[in-house]
């Protein structure tokens, strides 16, 4: 499979070195880099390969590129993500999807209706300890989920929100949707359908458009509450990025900097094996961006080779989208917004 990655930023080097590792097992190879700023497309084709780009649709008319890797402004999704579908290209796509649930929608519809297959990037899905943790609620052993804790405590300097998209309603939005969203989609996958929704936001240590600090609390389908708290203020360092959730037969967490740690695990019958189960697997990546962009890929390739839907579709990726809407709704018009 050739891939192509259009967008050029922080997030392709990971896309870069992921695709780099998984050419020891797969026939898979980067073929085509494209920005629109030519240096940035030149210097990641220096070091992954391929033919550097600066316009999308050269790419796009490329008869050999299967796959298009979208590392845009998230405001830039829904329209390269179409023009990549209707092209006839399988869609890897940064998150989150888009910006607008219509958005989402018609990107949705537009792959559907090209035969293509649309995967959303939310690596943290495959890190070992979510995976587990999901095994868990799966397999009811924490029983019934009372509680439920989302904690982003990260730090972005001034100068990451002046480079003309980053914290824009535009192009980006705030924490919320932009750092957060993998852990709301944690939320969502691991506790299902949420009904409500309160949030306060606020633009406190930033010169930014969208917020930088924010809580709310969720309400789910089953009973469930959830808090979710999210910053990028938290001087001077990425400090923590988590899901905790407190059941009728266990109270664990998962954290670290990019969901990948587990911090504690009491289940009933395996409390006194805690200290075992968390020393097995304390290891840090060294981005928050974790180790896992790898396995998405990988689920990709394995999702249209056997014709199958990946394991985060377009579909599950609205959800966290819809969500941070209703988060952004609530904290505008300071009352509580109840979700369909």
């Amino acid at each position: 499979m050739n891939i192509a990655i259009i967008g050029c930023g922080r997030i392709s080097l990971r896309h870069g070195q992921a695709l780099r590792e998984l050419q020891q097992q797969r026939d898979v190879k980067l073929v085509a880099t494209c920005d629109v700023i030519a240096s940035r497309a030149e210097n990641l084709a220096q070091e992954f390969g391929g033919t550097p780009y600066t316009d999308y649709h050269a790419v796009l008319a490329r008869p050999d590129v299967d796959i298009v890797t979208v590392c845009l402004p998230s405001g830039l999704h829904a329209t390269v993500g179409e023009a990549a579908a209707r092209a006839g290209k399988h869609v890897l796509m940064e998150k989150p999807i888009a910006l607008t649930l219509a958005d989402a929608d018609a990107l949705i519809q537009t792959c559907q209706e090209a035969g293509v297959t649309l995967s959303v990037v939310l690596q943290n899905r495959f890190n070992p300890p979510m995976r587990e943790l999901r095994q868990l609620v799966d397999s009811s052993q924490l029983g019934r989920i009372f509680l439920s804790n989302v904690t982003v405590r990260w730090y972005r300097p001034q100068s990451y929100y002046e480079d003309g998209w980053h914290g824009t309603w535009a192009m980006d939005g705030g924490v919320f949707m932009n750092q957060a969203i993998h852990h709301i989609d944690a939320l969502l996958w691991l506790l299902g359908r949420p009904v409500s929704v309160t949030a306060y936001t606020a633009t406190l240590a930033h010169r930014m458009e969208a917020e930088d600090v924010g809580v709310a609390l969720v309400k789910f389908a089953s009973g469930a509450l959830a808090s979710i708290e999210a910053s990028t203020l938290t001087y001077p360092q990425n400090l923590e990025g988590s899901i905790a959730l407190f059941g009728e037969h266990g109270s664990v967490k998962v954290g670290g900097t990019a969901l990948n740690r587990k911090e504690f695990w009491k289940i009933a019958g395996q409390i006194e094996r805690e200290r075992e189960i968390l020393m097995a697997e304390a290891v840090d990546p060294p981005t928050v961006y974790g180790f896992s962009h790898r396995e998405q890929i990988a689920d990709l390739l394995d999702a249209i080779a056997e014709q199958r839907p990946p394991a985060t579709p377009g579909s599950e990726a609205r959800r966290s989208v819809e969500l941070v809407l209703a988060i952004y709704q609530s904290a505008r018009e300071k009352r509580e917004i109840y979700l369909e």
